[in-house]
């Protein structure tokens, strides 16, 4: 439209009404595409004292398939580990045999800002209020046969922090099964399926992502903490079963990345060595006071060394 103001200014009145009628309609924005942001990443990375609760403690070597997208109503996260523990440091039921696991899970939200088409969802360095979903399984070939099935849903909170950082705050309610192979096999058990349907709980999961940009341009570093906390879930087996009590479980990791693709030439984000230091409390939420004794290896509490490759 200014172009033909312009262009109807040099010629004349009679000119500039001729080419109004001549003037092209202007066409609608282009939609943006379903997925409007779509990274996935593979990354390997070596835990160097992990646990297994009542078995020991032994490194592992973790490969990862990792998916993200955005859409019009929100985000999915999927995450998928093969873990590979190389020894146990102590005698165990399995005979302090390496073990192989499988462990996924995702997550997806759907923003109150885009579902009801509003900002009324933000408020200062509020960004977002989402409903969040999210499940979690697991297999691996110990003898306890570990098949964990767990459903989990809140209310996500969303942040902005400095640099294009973000903190996101999750309250939830959280529901596990599982399966424990050793009260299977155990003679005159109240379980002989092995199977756990544990009491649903309380929940909390936090994502806290720190670009720092306060340094040098040539360091891209970011800094990650992320982690989860669930309630008390009871024993979740029949009374008289061999079953341990469970209590509060608090998972928690950090991890600093350096962005290295700059380094080679590359875009940003494509290839990023980190570090990290994860520990866990009671792991999956195992007491380490159970009534016939203390039981081992119930806190988890190792470096991390890994390198991530996005495409």
């Amino acid at each position: 439209m200014l172009a033909g103001m312009l262009t109807a200014a040099a010629v004349g009145v009679a000119s500039a009404a001729d080419m109004a009628t001549k003037a092209p309609v202007l066409k609608a924005p282009a939609e943006l595409p379903f997925f409007f942001v779509n990274d996935n990443s593979i990354s390997y990375h070596y835990e160097f004292l992990a646990t297994n609760p009542g078995a020991g403690k032994t490194p592992k070597h973790v490969l990862s398939f990792t998916h993200f997208d955005v859409w019009k109503y929100g985000t999915n996260f999927i995450n998928i580990d093969w873990l590979k523990a190389t020894s146990m440091q102590t005698p165990t039921l399995d005979g302090g045999a390496p073990y192989t696991e499988i462990y996924g899970f995702f997550r997806s939200t759907f923003g109150f800002n885009e579902v009801f088409n509003t900002k009324a969802f933000s408020y200062g360095p509020l960004t977002n209020v989402s409903l969040m979903v999210g499940a979690d399984l697991n297999t691996d070939n110990t003898q306890l046969g570990s098949a964990k099935r767990s459903i989990e849903a809140g209310i996500q909170f969303s942040f902005a922090m400095p640099y294009k950082g973000f903190l996101n705050v999750t309250p939830t309610v959280y529901k596990e099964w599982q399966h424990d192979g050793f009260n299977g096999i155990t003679p005159g058990t109240t379980n002989p399926s092995g199977n756990v349907d544990f009491n649903t709980t309380w929940g909390f999961e936090w994502l806290y992502v720190q670009p720092l940009g306060f340094m040098p341009s040539w360091l891209p570093l970011t800094y990650k903490f992320f982690g989860t906390i669930h309630g008390p879930k009871g024993m979740g087996e029949p009374a008289g079963s061999a079953g341990l009590e469970r209590t509060t479980e608090y998972y928690l990791q950090q991890n600093l990345s350096l962005d290295v693709g700059p380094w080679l030439g590359l875009r940003p984000n494509m290839y990023s060595v980190w570090g990290g230091y994860r520990y866990w409390v009671n792991k999956f939420g195992i007491d380490p006071k159970q009534p016939f004794g203390n039981f081992t290896a119930t806190t988890e509490s190792t470096w991390l060394l890994g390198a991530t490759v996005a495409f």
